[in-house]
């Protein structure tokens, strides 16, 4: 028997929209796009004409209303992505979350109860745990090829201008959720947590020093693991030499990544401890081309849905992400520690908490 084909549909067809459409297009056929969503008609309608989808909807409502429809790949802006996702899973639509897929922890946890209601899976989109490398990376840590995680940096220095900021929900509280920790390092940080496990406790700083926005845009963060193990986090819109980079120091080696958008094998590059050259042959053992991306995303999604498991990644692994990044505000903010499972009710509610330390500016 043939594998199924999914019936997949876009819903926001902006930029992003045309990462999903390319990684149904490279699925071989094991996904097809039915339908493009948009409450711009006309935005909808020359997307569907790139991408030949047969069927436009303004409204989610009239496209799950018609029941023909497996997948659905939520492409709005943040402040859009619990109801519809919650839509979806209420028809018993599996629903594929980009990034961040909700405003706040609460939020979130709003999605872990539809779905445990729901026949179908609520899945985020973080596909840089999809490449090559991460995956090769978190089969050696966990099998104990490099020892014991000791030490590891995570930035996200990027560079965002005013105009970027000019679209309307982008730089408030309210619509995006949160500035570059919300939505911009939340790739790399994301690979950090699927790679060294559980953390424990979080110390941050967060500051608005140059956009005109009601969000922060720079925070840093330390962080301790439960496996012992610290690392610093950064992340920034005001940096004008843009990179990703991962570090991680293992006992028997060091282990990086330098990028920006996306990663393939090429931007790794292991360095041995002395004595440990073994290292640096396993890492060589299972070369690959597979970039990190949506369409390595998606494959594993599918993958998933075939074997009638939840698609990566699942509602726990977001919910370990979305709580860290409540963690980081919340400490920020309050200039305290926080610990995992403790994050302060007011900023599980909002990601802003008791309030930012400088005026608001956003439609004040």
């Amino acid at each position: 028997m043939s594998a199924p084909s999914y019936r997949a549909a876009i819903v926001g067809t902006g930029a992003i929209a045309t990462a999903h459409a390319r990684a149904v297009a490279a699925s071989g056929g094991r996904a097809r796009l039915v339908a493009a969503v948009d409450v711009d008609a006309g935005r909808a309608a020359a997307f569907a004409g790139t991408w030949q989808v047969p069927r436009v909807h303004t409204e989610l409502a009239d496209l799950l209303r018609e029941g023909e429809v497996d997948l659905v790949h939520l492409c709005t802006p943040p402040q859009l992505h619990a109801p519809l996702a919650v839509a979806c899973l209420e028809a018993g639509v599996t629903a594929l979350v980009e990034k961040p897929p909700t405003l706040s922890l609460a939020e979130f946890d709003t999605l872990v109860e539809a779905e445990r209601r729901s026949t179908a899976h609520v899945a985020t989109v973080l596909q840089h745990r999809f490449g090559a490398g991460a995956r090769r990376l978190r089969r050696l840590t966990d099998a104990g090829e490099l020892g014991r995680p000791l030490l590891a940096t995570c930035a996200t220095q990027w560079y965002r201008d005013e105009e970027y900021y000019a679209v309307p929900w982008r730089g408030t509280w309210e619509s995006e959720g949160g500035g570059p920790t919300m939505g911009h390092g939340i790739h790399q940080f994301d690979l950090l947590l699927a790679v060294l496990g559980p953390w424990s406790e979080v110390t941050a700083v967060a500051a608005r020093r140059d956009r005109s926005v009601d969000t922060e845009d720079v925070s840093m963060a330390l962080v301790t693991f439960e496996n012992g193990a610290v690392a610093t986090v950064v992340n920034s819109v005001v940096s004008p030499r843009q990179t990703s980079e991962l570090r991680f120091d293992y006992e028997r080696a060091t282990v990086e990544v330098a990028h920006l958008y996306g990663y393939t094998d090429d931007d790794w590059t292991v360095t041995p401890a002395p004595g440990q050259d073994a290292v640096a042959g396993l890492w060589k053992q299972d070369h690959s081309d597979v970039p990190s991306g949506h369409e390595g995303w998606l494959e594993a999604v599918l993958d998933a849905l075939d074997a009638g498991q939840a698609p990566p990644v699942t509602a726990g692994d977001a919910r370990r992400t979305m709580e860290f990044i409540a963690a980081l505000y919340a400490s920020a903010f309050t200039g305290e520690r926080v610990r995992a499972g403790e994050v302060p009710a007011e900023f599980a509610r909002r990601m802003d908490g008791t309030g930012t330390p400088w005026p608001k500016v956003r439609n004040a």
